[in-house]
């Protein structure tokens, strides 16, 4: 562990006691197999795509016109954090959400958790958006959306400009962009060695 702070706050980064309380947790606490169990419960698939094996869950729709929608998760985060909303997306009648839905497939970006770990460079999030639009059209998809948040959200904006064969939209939960008023004010926090207030 690393040495206790010299302060009684925050300011000098992630406190010991919190350190030491987060491994006790994970140490004695975290239930792998009751996350494994979920994981394991939903439809894995593994899948080769430019010499790559790629781990992702397909759960379909149990309607017949549902849309289909590729959700790409973030690093370094997992498909864990998406677990929850494979069920109000494919099925919305019992959510009580009378609404089209989707099938809704989850996807591992390249050499992380189960997915093939690549031996060579090149495998980034424009390959990444390359790959997934093969994948759905392996599925048999002609139409699908695509949603994304952090990394997720860079493969699925490539795979906009990229344009596959059926990608009708994508959604994403990060802003990729900064409005100019917002820049400014950084520049200047940043020449002042302040923080922007």
């Amino acid at each position: 562990m690393p040495e206790r702070e010299t302060v009684a706050d925050a300011s000098q980064g992630v406190q010991l006691a919190t350190t030491q309380a987060l491994a006790r947790y994970w140490a004695s606490e975290h239930d792998w197999r009751k996350v494994e169990a979920r994981i394991n419960a939903l439809p894995n698939f593994m899948t080769e795509i430019d010499g790559l094996d790629i781990h992702f869950i397909h759960v379909r729709s149990k309607h017949e016109n549902a849309l289909p929608m590729i959700v790409t998760h973030g690093w370094p985060g997992s498909i864990i954090e998406q677990l929850k909303i494979i069920d109000p997306l494919t099925n919305p009648t019992r959510m009580a959400q009378a609404r089209r839905t989707p099938s809704t497939s989850l996807f591992r970006a390249a050499g992380i958790r189960f997915s093939g770990k690549p031996t060579a460079p090149g495998w980034n999030p424009v390959s990444i958006a390359k790959a997934w639009a093969t994948l759905m059209q392996r599925l048999g998809y002609t139409k699908y959306v695509a949603q994304g948040g952090d990394w997720g959200n860079a493969i699925s904006e490539l795979m906009a400009l990229q344009e596959p064969p059926g990608l009708l939209g994508i959604h994403t939960n990060m802003a990729a962009t900064v409005p100019p008023m917002c820049r400014r004010h950084w520049r200047l926090a940043a020449r002042r060695r302040r923080p922007f207030a």
